[in-house]
């Protein structure tokens, strides 16, 4: 069954993942290679580009379309936590409500950059919810877990994925959580 990659694709065009993995990071690949799911799409863009609101303007395609994959940290009697969390790009991550409950700690905060980057094995700007260590909650906004496309990142800044919420909802550990994004 194929999705319809237009809406959030804007001009770009976009091809099955499955026949293009070179576009991505090794652990999204890895995922893609599993799932073997061709309603995963995927693009190249400018590397430059990577960032949300450039990629939207840039590639017309509309932010309320793109989702946003962030890594949340928080420690618990010494153990370090990581949840992912996504989100539609027009909203914010509840870190310090609804993902500090779900992790168990006292204060969840945004990984540093660099832990989150080593911890994922992809890029600054790609981080995206397929590939991720298999222990962490992938938390996914019910607003994406319903959508029919969203862009999300690669695992690499020149490249983008256009997924259905419904895979992403799917993804083994994913939690649907109302109220994710405020």
């Amino acid at each position: 069954m194929r999705t319809d990659w237009t809406d959030a694709a804007g001009t770009l065009d976009v091809a099955p993942a499955l026949q293009h993995l070179d576009l991505l990071a090794d652990p999204v690949a890895e995922r893609v290679r599993q799932l073997a799911d061709e309603r995963i799409g995927v693009v190249a863009i400018d590397p430059e580009l990577a960032d949300t609101a450039d990629f939207c303007a840039r590639y017309a395609s509309p932010p309320e379309l793109s989702a946003n994959c962030v890594v949340v940290a928080g420690k618990r009697s010494g153990e370090l936590r990581h949840a992912s969390c996504t989100v539609l790009s027009t909203t914010r991550t509840d870190v310090n409500g609804l993902v500090k409950r779900r992790l168990d700690v006292r204060k969840a905060s945004f990984a540093p950059m660099d832990d989150a980057v080593r911890l994922t094995g992809m890029e600054r700007g790609g981080i995206t919810p397929l590939g991720l260590p298999g222990e962490w909650p992938l938390l996914i906004d019910e607003r994406v877990a319903r959508g029919a496309a969203f862009v999300v990142g690669s695992g690499l800044r020149r490249s983008k994925l256009i997924v259905p919420g419904a895979v992403l909802a799917e993804l083994p550990g994913a939690e649907v959580r109302t109220d994710l994004g405020r």
